[in-house]
This record gives C-alpha cells, structure tokens and sequence, in this order.
C-alpha cells in the first residue's frame, strides 16, 4: 500500500457520477429514510447483543430445571461464543456476494427461529445445538448492518454519527441486559429471554424487508472460498476455546497446548488458502494498508483492556458490597447514556478534525476513567462504580463512530462487508483475551497476595472464631489487592492503545463529499 494520493476535486466528481454507489445527490424521500434504515438495524444489533447478555442471567434457573453442575452450563455461554466467532467472517463475504439485505434478512429470521427452539430445549444437550443455531444467525448482524450503513450514509460526516449511534447499541445491550432479564426470569421463567424475541425479531424483520435496500458488491463472486472458511473457523474455534477454558483447563494442560497447536496450524493453513485463492474471504491485502492495520491494532488493545477488566465490576459488586444481580444492572445505566450521547458528538467531528486525534484524546480518557477503579473498595458507594464508568463510555463512545469509520473508509466499497467483520472479529477475540488474561490476573494475584500476607504477618489467634475472622479478613485483602492490580493493568493497556491511535495517519478529505480516498 503506498501513501494516500490527493485526487482533483472534478476527477472524484466524474468517478461519482459513473458508480451509483458513491452517488450523493440523492433524493429527499430516499434521504429521509436513512435514518429509518439506521434505526433498523439498531434493532438487530440490540436484539442480538441483548440475548447474549440476557441469557447469563437466565443460567441459574437453567441449571436447576436441568440439574447439571455450573462447569457444564458454561458450554451454553462457550458453544455460542464459539459459533459467533466462526461464523462472523463467513457471513461478510456472503453479504458482499449475495446482497447484504438478503443476508441480514436470512440471518434475523434464523435467529427468531433458533430463539424459539432455545425457549423450548428439554436438556443441556438440546439448549447447546439451539444456541450454536442462534450464534450463527446473531454472527451475520455486525457485517451486514455495517456495510449497510456504509452504501446508505455516503457522506463521512453523516455515515461517522450513524456508525457512531450504531455502535452504542452495544453498550446499550449490555446495559439493559440485567434490567429486562431480572424481571422477566423473576415474573415469566428464564424460557421468556428467549421467547422475547419472537415478537422484536418480527418488527425489526419487517421493518428491514420494508426500508433496507439491497446492495452488492460490484465485483460477484464466482467461487467462494469454502476452504478458507473452513480453515479459519477451526483456527478461531481453537483460539476461542483456549481463552473461554484456559483458566479452568489450566494453561499448560494437554488439552490447551492442543489447541494451541490447532490454532497456529490451522491458521497457517487459511493464510496458504487465502494467498492461492482468486476470491478469498478475507483479502490478506488488508493488511498491507497501514491506516487499516492501525485502526485494528488501536481497537484489540481498547476493547481488550475495557472487556478485560469492566467484566469483574458486577462480580465485584455483588461480592463487595452485597448488591443484587439487578442493582449491579442499575450501575451501568449512566455509562449508557454517557456512550449513546458521546458517540454522536465524536462522529460530529469527521471532516474537522483527524480521526487519529479523535481517538487519541478519546482512548486517553477511557483509559482515566478505568483508572479510577482503583479507589474502590469494600466501603464504595453506588457512585464510586458510576463516576469512573461515565468517564469511560464518554471516552470510548467519542471516539466510536471514528474508530468504525476509519475501517470502513480505509477498504474497496466492495469489500466493505468483509472489512467489518474482519473489525468484529478483532473485537470479539480481543473480549474474550481480555476477560481470560484478567481472569487470570485476578485468580494468580489473589493466591499470591495470600501467600505474600502469610508470610509477613504474625497471627495471635486464640479461638476459632478469631481464626475465621484473620483467615476472612487476608482473603479480603488479597482479593481487594488484585482487583486493583487488574484496573491498573487494563488503565496502562488502554492508555498505550491510546498513543497507537496517533498511527493512523488519514489524509485530508475531499471537502465536498467528506470521501476518504486511498490509492494501491
């Protein structure tokens, strides 16, 4: 990839009028249904996000009805991460093939259906089969409705605030998870979360069929790449597998050092496919492209230092200071509304300021806010958790809608759709090694911290019930003690992803279009 060239304002205008795709003299009826499309595909992104963090809640009540032990639960958590992240690439490069509404379409009504059979498995074996059938459906969301996004919003300015509202549905999910879960469980059964998304699975399929336009790559595909997708599926499979079980398994058990195995050959095998392959599904020419790469590697540092640590705030809560499933819930409704109000106003800035710096300065207060953590403790109040999570979510959310638009700007049209589910999967992946390697972080740092007081302290017990109280008060200490040891870790994490956001160096826009133009 060679440096950005700067293309003459009547050369951009004439390659405008021949591609249709990039035309944006649009009608006002067309263009007052973009928002409408926006608001669509928010609630496929809601819905989907949401069943995933609803069902968590649900897990309890699911190992009673069905008597198994909380180890083989996981697998409900686990089968579906593993689908999800196989699937997601697969997905993008259909949607570029076939036509994204179709795919997103496909995917939504999938998704319903598997919902539905997940509301009435009998046994572990029927729930684990109806959530991978669920993951698979929920992994053609993020790429479709990204590329949709992109063909409908041709404007930077315009298309950075709606990838930039967009994307704080995640958060949104997340947030409203606990909020409509409780209920719902405590009123209806836990077969209810997934029941729920029968009748919002509807309006938002027809509201797709009936707004969304169908678009295509302009360059069809003439033989996909089965064994590409194969070959990355196993290897992404094997990676997911070792972070959602290292920790249990043990990281150097027979088991993980297989899939560690897996992994690295299963991924040398997909780069030799995709460099022989005339259509691969995930063109490794991505990764020539600096701007590209940067905003890759920006955004697995990011999420994984803030997926990584924010995981442990509701078990801290619920642990420390003896809040219910449902209060810790309430903790992360301002964090929401921090990220659904920053993400707009960070989008505002396309076309005024460079991306980078954007997400400099935005990734710098995430990473403040994170810090913050390290203050609480088993005498913090409700505000102690709130404060530092608005800091955060107003970081990461000004920044947002740059960090996705840079993605979408730095790729062909054609190939946008892949390009984001390239984005999701480093996202994904970058969740799931955070939340294992502060996981890890946490169980280490406690046993050492315990061993650590042990070793420097003189006991002078003379009950047993003084005994349980010493024994009670270092593991408080050591626990109390890692937990901090995490934040910082994930605040320093973040922050040096903060200065590789300075390495995207975007090149002015035309002024009249906001189009980012790239050359090869």
């Amino acid at each position: 990839m060679s440096d950005s060239l700067e293309i003459k304002k009547e050369d951009l205008e004439s390659v405008i009028e021949k591609d249709p795709a990039l035309n944006v003299d649009e009608p006002k009826e067309k263009s007052s249904l973009k928002w409408l499309i926006l608001l669509t595909v928010i609630i496929g992104t809601f819905l989907g996000r949401l069943d995933q963090t609803i069902v968590n809640l649900a897990l309890p009540k699911i190992i009673s009805d069905y008597g198994i032990s909380v180890s083989a639960a996981g697998w409900i958590a686990t089968a579906y991460i593993l689908a999800n992240a196989i699937f997601v690439p697969i997905w993008g490069k259909l949607g570029d093939t076939i036509g994204r509404k179709k795919v997103y379409m496909m995917g939504f009504s999938i998704f319903i259906f598997g919902s539905v059979l997940a509301g009435l498995a009998w046994n572990l074996s029927s729930m684990i089969v109806f959530r991978i059938i669920q993951a698979i459906a929920a992994s053609a969301d993020y790429p479709t409705a990204m590329a949709i996004l992109a063909v409908t919003f041709k404007h930077g300015k315009e298309r950075a605030q709606a990838l930039g509202i967009w994307s704080s549905s995640f958060a949104a999910a997340s947030v409203f998870g606990p909020l409509i879960g409780g209920p719902l469980i405590d009123n209806f059964g836990w077969r209810s979360v997934f029941m729920i998304n029968l009748p919002v699975g509807i309006i938002g399929m027809a509201m797709a069929y009936i707004y969304i336009n169908e678009s295509v790559s302009e360059r069809a595909t003439k033989v996909f790449d089965w064994w590409g997708a194969l070959a990355l599926g196993a290897s992404l499979g094997s990676l997911v597998l070792v972070l959602d079980q290292g920790l249990d398994w043990g990281w150097t058990s027979l088991p993980i050092i297989g899939l560690y195995i897996a992994t690295l050959a299963f991924g040398i095998l997909f780069v030799w496919i995709e460099k022989g392959h005339p259509e691969p599904i995930v063109d490794l020419k991505f990764f020539k492209n600096k701007i590209f790469v940067s905003a890759l590697v920006n955004n697995f540092v990011v999420f994984m230092g803030m997926m990584g640590s924010l995981f442990l705030i509701p078990i801290f809560a619920q642990t420390f200071l003896g809040y219910s499933a449902t209060e810790s819930g309430y903790l992360f409704i301002p964090m929401a509304f921090s990220l659904m109000v920053a993400a707009p106003i960070g989008g505002s800035f396309t076309g005024k300021v460079q991306p980078r710096y954007i997400i400099f300065w935005s990734t710098l207060v995430a990473a403040i806010g994170l810090y913050l953590f390290v203050r609480i403790d088993p005498r913090s109040g409700a505000i102690d958790i709130i404060v530092p999570l608005m800091i955060m979510a107003g970081g990461l959310g000004f920044g947002m809608a740059q960090r996705t638009n840079v993605v979408a700007s730095a790729v062909p049209q054609h190939e946008i759709g892949v390009a984001s589910s390239v984005l999701a999967l480093i996202r994904n992946i970058a969740g799931a090694f955070g939340i294992a390697v502060f996981g890890t972080i946490l169980s280490v740092g406690v046993k050492n911290k315990v061993a650590e007081i042990v070793l420097n302290s003189t006991l002078k017990i003379h009950t047993t019930k003084e005994y349980a109280q010493a024994i009670g008060l270092i593991n408080l200490r050591a626990e109390i003690s890692a937990y901090t040891n995490v934040f910082i870790t994930s605040a320093v994490i973040v922050f040096i992803g903060a200065f590789l956001a300075l390495l995207m160096k975007v090149d002015k826009k035309d002024e009249r279009n906001d189009i980012e133009v790239f050359v090869e």
